[in-house]
């Protein structure tokens, strides 16, 4: 089983739905614990890093994020 490598300013695409609809997150700040913010709605969580990797659809770099 791979590890996903995630930096601070990466957006994650997430299986599950936000409340407000979004499921499009971007890194904060990262360690054992993930604090993301909702691309959508603004709302920031802090989750621990076990529990989100199992939630990533997909990964967009910051790079890549920055030049689109």
């Amino acid at each position: 089983m791979e590890i996903p490598k995630i930096d601070v300013g990466d957006v994650l695409t997430m299986k599950k739905q936000h409340p407000c609809g979004g499921n499009t997150f971007r890194v904060l700040r990262v360690g054992s614990d993930i604090r993301i913010v909702c691309e959508k709605c603004g709302h920031d969580v802090t989750v621990a890093r076990v529990k989100l990797e199992k939630n990533i659809k997909k990964i967009k770099k910051a790079e890549d994020c920055n030049n689109a």
